[in-house]
């Protein structure tokens, strides 16, 4: 298991409360504490899961080293991933924690990663101790549902070739960079095979520039 020290929680920088300063800037320090004082660190070998389908694990982790993957199991057992967590994301299984129902959805380390769990309890108990929580809360929501929501347009509506110029397009160079291309090809919901025909075809016809 990995054995790298984790911020320090009283720290300004924690990246836990530099993601919650990009929803809510007027966090303060007294409103920081109690979250600081949950926090707990997990160390995930590569292949380990965090959560695992018909699990129940009500924790949120803010991922601070190495790279995860969000996948679902479809009844034939075929893999379908439809989100990669990096640096400085938070993750967990949120559905499973607004129902308190067992996860449908799996979250596997791709890498060797550190990261800093909390209870959701304890969130939900700051939404009413603290107001600036429930905003919080309420930022993140919509937050996951645009994201859902994207994807999900990405998948009715464009081609494979469109979803990966998308991909492209959108800065997410992570993915790209750090995901071994099988898992980029699930995850454009595509062969491994197609993938490459793709690549091959969009380095041979990049996208037009906008117009002068």
């Amino acid at each position: 298991m990995i054995q790298n020290q984790p911020p320090d929680p009283a720290g300004p920088l924690h990246p836990l409360r530099t993601y919650l300063h990009r929803f809510v800037p007027s966090l303060t320090d007294a409103d920081w504490q109690p979250l600081a004082e949950a926090l707990r660190p997990l160390s995930l070998a590569r292949g380990e899961h965090f959560v695992r389908a018909g699990d129940y694990r009500p924790e949120l982790a803010m991922l601070l080293s190495g790279c995860c993957r969000l996948y679902y199991l479809r009844p034939d057992g075929e893999e379908r991933t439809t989100y990669f967590f990096f640096e400085n994301h938070l993750l967990g299984d949120y559905p499973g924690c607004l129902t308190g129902q067992r996860s449908s959805l799996h979250i596997q380390a791709l890498t060797g990663s550190e990261l800093v769990v909390f209870d959701y309890a304890v969130l939900r108990r700051l939404y009413q101790e603290r107001p600036i929580y429930e905003q919080f809360g309420r930022l993140l929501a919509e937050y996951h549902l645009l994201g859902t929501d994207a994807r999900l347009v990405e998948h009715l509506l464009l081609s494979p070739e469109e979803r990966y110029r998308a991909l492209l397009a959108s800065g997410k160079t992570k993915i790209l960079e750090r995901i071994p291309q099988h898992l980029v090809a699930n995850y454009l919901g595509v062969t491994p095979v197609s993938l490459s025909r793709i690549r091959a075809r969009v380095a041979r016809k990049p996208a037009a520039g906008p117009p002068e």
